[in-house]
């Protein structure tokens, strides 16, 4: 089987579990610490705080600025479910906005109609307490124009950058441009800690808040134990954390190899009907995921064809979720086709290829051989 994604996973990564292993240390302590510093350089903020996943870490950020009962948070309409769970958890409505046709982003003019409809009413702008924007399978977000969309209407902006590790643009890096980004080490993303994520901001007083959230609201620079919130229990493990150190020091060798794997697909598929992705600007995508577009005739048939080439020995899957039409939103606010029109497409569309760093050039064959013969 020619799987969907390996993580890039060696002794040298065993090696370091294993020692913190037999120390008997194995929450949030020095090691954390480190991962925490090594992760600073490849965002570029003063402060990274990690957690136990992903999902916390935006559903603390979002605690931290205050987001709770009543409110609502604008957000993609194309993402993995927690970006859009998160905000329900904290008792507040998702408010979706459309994605752009090609990068699979949020649209930046639909980001500015939705906005603008939501504060012409002072009850829904009141309610309105941040942005939330996802660089979909590891491209940037069209970040300028949100930043600037996010001060005119003097909003908190934070970046799903969960597949976006190492993206960048001239201005900076995925997570260094909003308010607060989040990350995920997963084992599909090119980083893993098995779970894990973190949180990177260059607020001083975020970051104390964020620690203190982490761990049982414990303040993180008080001389005595003091609980100075409701907290949780999101701390990532050492041993995690040891794994994450020596798994950073992979991460160009890692992003080099996906994207040295895209290109090759780009040159693969150019005689099949499959739509390759569209990179706005190089070094923008980290191409945690490879997600091609299926013909519009061929969308009803996607899942026969997964089906198919899982048989044929090659593993696909769909592209991620378009989250208003998932049965919990779609009845409890009552979204409807039409309501999301390019988000209805792409999630209808989309086919996500194998691409890690081990994936050898003849698989890539082999897998776009079998699609296309298929197709």
């Amino acid at each position: 089987m020619i799987r969907l994604s390996v993580p890039s996973i060696d002794e040298s990564d065993v090696d370091a579990v294993s020692r913190v292993l037999r120390t008997g240390f194995l929450v949030q302590g020095a090691e954390v610490a480190a991962f925490e510093a090594a992760l600073k350089p490849h965002i570029g903020t003063e402060h990274v705080v990690a957690v136990s996943n992903c999902t916390a870490a935006l559903e603390l950020v979002l605690r931290a600025i205050g987001v709770g009962p009543g409110d609502r948070v604008i957000v993609t309409a194309y993402s993995w479910l927690s970006t859009a769970n998160v905000i329900a958890l904290l008792g507040a409505e998702p408010v979706f906005v459309d994605i752009e046709p090609d990068t699979f982003n949020v649209s930046p003019q639909a980001l500015r109609e939705t906005l603008a409809k939501t504060f012409a009413n002072r009850e829904l702008a009141r309610r309105t307490k941040a942005i939330l924007v996802v660089h979909t399978f590891g491209q940037l977000a069209n970040v300028a124009e949100i930043a600037a969309i996010a001060k005119e209407y003097n909003l908190p902006w934070i970046e799903d950058a969960a597949c976006a590790l190492g993206a960048r643009n001239a201005s900076g890096a995925a997570g260094s441009f909003g308010d607060a980004g989040c990350f995920s080490f997963h084992p599909r993303k090119a980083v893993t800690t098995g779970e894990g994520g973190a949180i990177s901001t260059s607020s001083a007083d975020m970051a104390r808040s964020l620690r203190a959230l982490r761990n049982h609201g414990l303040d993180p620079e008080a001389k005595t134990s003091t609980f100075v919130a409701a907290g949780q229990n999101t701390r990532m493990t050492e041993f995690q954390a040891a794994l994450g150190v020596v798994q950073l020091g992979k991460l160009a060798r890692i992003n080099g190899a996906r994207a040295s794997g895209a290109a090759r697909y780009g040159e693969l598929l150019a005689k099949t009907p499959l739509t390759a992705p569209v990179v706005v600007e190089p070094g923008a995508h980290v191409y945690q995921s490879y997600v091609t577009l299926l013909p519009r005739e061929l969308a009803p048939k996607r899942q026969e064809l997964i089906g198919e080439l899982r048989a044929r020995g090659v593993e696909t899957t769909i592209g991620t979720w378009h989250m208003p039409m998932t049965e919990y939103f779609r009845t409890r606010y009552g979204f409807a086709v039409g309501d999301f029109p390019v988000a209805d497409d792409v999630f209808a569309r989309a086919l996500t290829l194998p691409l890690y760093e081990g994936l050898l050039a003849e698989q890539q064959e082999t897998v776009v051989r079998e699609i296309s013969a298929l197709l």
